[in-house]
């Protein structure tokens, strides 16, 4: 494995309902994606985040997990309806004690917190009024930054506002098939603009309250055109400005792109200074290319995407491609030149169908090429002048995996849910030694 420069953050990371738990515990209000997943038919397994992996009781024992893997920082997300049940007004003090033993079990281990604000389970009661097709709900999104910041300011070494706003506007509200559940397809765009109103003014909150770097974790796949004609070539240039572009452009002073579905109507003077609060570090999640071509004749999208051949497939039947990664990284750094801050990348993971043999362990070969692939590909990307310096790894723990419920395991730990038992995946001993390197 070539060398890394010193001080280079190593980290895992996760999401509050994904392995938190305790949905009604200590005054947490409902989110969007408790909403969601006790409707039926909305989960492959009919499975709920209620108890999950039931980090809320447990968060000791997985920061012993931590501790055991040397990392540096854990990447973890702040649920808005345990601060805020409703959303909106003061803080339910119960909520941010939870947060508060978490970063200081954190920092008593020598692991730097690193706080991500939003990760999809938006309070129930906002999405009522709107959710984030209403401005109000960037408004309400600053108030809870300022809230949360003025406890953990002091201790949180790194801030992220959003996680893949790309992802939450197109399957929650784009194609449905994601909390809140709506199908809007390109009428979407009020999502995109708000959820990035709503960054801009969490930045600026962030900055009174605290010292520490602040971030924002976008999605980024490359795109593969398939086939050579003009308007596979259009396709090609329509999907890269809606999934790579539309959330990037704008943070970095370039205005929004021509991206299918924009709506300069929701677009207010001023509003493109706010996007553009300078940000410390560009957060980066990489999971797999996307092939497209041109659409059918008819159809009510300008592209059509459409499966790549030729790559290993992980259980979720995503391409593994680590060239992806070094070739959306040499992108972003040729895209925006001096413009990019510092990039880390906030999730790198696959998930597969990983269970324990007669002896109790769980062998995980897969994924060990799987992730030795991807930092060998960032390693390449930074010799080539990318300013890169982080990665993470997507997950620390098993756990509930949005529509798919317990049917993707993604961890270097395995967690049998219903004993709760943690069991290290030899992926887990793999990148323990990498980090001790």
């Amino acid at each position: 494995m070539p060398d890394f420069p010193a001080g280079f953050r190593w980290g895992v990371s996760t999401s509050a309902y994904q392995i938190e738990g305790a949905t009604t515990v200590d005054g947490r209000g409902p989110s969007i994606w408790d909403t969601f997943a006790h409707e039926a038919g909305r989960i492959v397994d009919g499975s709920t985040g209620d108890q999950a992996c039931d980090h809320y009781h447990r968060h000791a024992e997985d920061t012993a997990l931590l501790a055991g893997l040397g990392v540096s920082a854990y990447r973890f997300s702040i649920a808005w309806p345990r601060v805020q049940p409703t959303g909106t007004g003061p803080a339910n003090a119960a909520g941010l004690d939870f947060y508060d033993r978490l970063v200081d079990g954190l920092l008593a281990a020598g692991i730097d917190p690193v706080a991500t604000l939003f990760h999809w389970d938006l309070p129930q009661p906002l999405e009522d009024a709107g959710g984030w097709l209403q401005r109000d709900t960037a408004a309400r999104f600053a108030e809870y930054a300022d809230l949360t910041a003025t406890r953990l300011g002091d201790r949180v070494k790194l801030w992220i506002t959003l996680n893949e706003p790309f992802i939450h506007m197109t399957l929650g509200y784009g194609i449905g098939t994601h909390a809140p559940g709506r199908m809007l397809l390109f009428d979407a765009f009020p999502a995109a603009h708000h959820q990035l109103l709503g960054h801009g003014l969490a930045v600026a909150a962030l900055r009174a309250r605290t010292a520490s770097p602040v971030a924002i974790a976008n999605n980024y796949s490359p795109v593969r055109q398939v086939g050579d004609t003009d308007a596979d070539r259009a396709a090609a240039q329509a999907y890269d400005a809606l999934h790579n572009r539309l959330f990037t452009d704008p943070l970095l002073g370039r205005g929004y792109p021509d991206a299918p579905g924009l709506d300069p109507a929701v677009i207010r003077d001023g509003d493109l200074d706010v996007l553009a609060a300078p940000i410390d570090v560009l957060g980066v999640n990489y999971y797999n290319p996307t092939g497209v071509r041109a659409p059918e004749e008819g159809s009510p999208l300008p592209f059509e995407m459409v499966p790549l051949d030729g790559y290993p497939r992980t259980a979720f039947d995503w391409p593994v491609a680590p060239d992806g990664l070094r070739e959306l990284l040499r992108q972003l750094h040729h895209r925006y030149g001096d413009a990019l801050p510092p990039v880390q990348v906030t999730e790198s993971g696959c998930a597969y169908d990983d269970a324990p043999d007669a002896q109790g362990r769980v062998d995980d070969p897969e994924r060990i090429a799987y992730l030795d692939g991807h930092v060998r590909a960032m390693r390449e990307a930074m010799a080539e002048g990318v300013p890169v310096t982080g990665y993470f790894v997507w997950s620390l723990l098993d756990n509930w995996e949005w529509a798919e419920g317990f049917t993707k395991r993604f961890g270097l730990v395995h967690v049998d849910y219903p004993t709760q038992r943690r069991t290290p995946k030899s992926s887990y001993a793999w990148f323990r030694d990498l980090v001790r390197r």
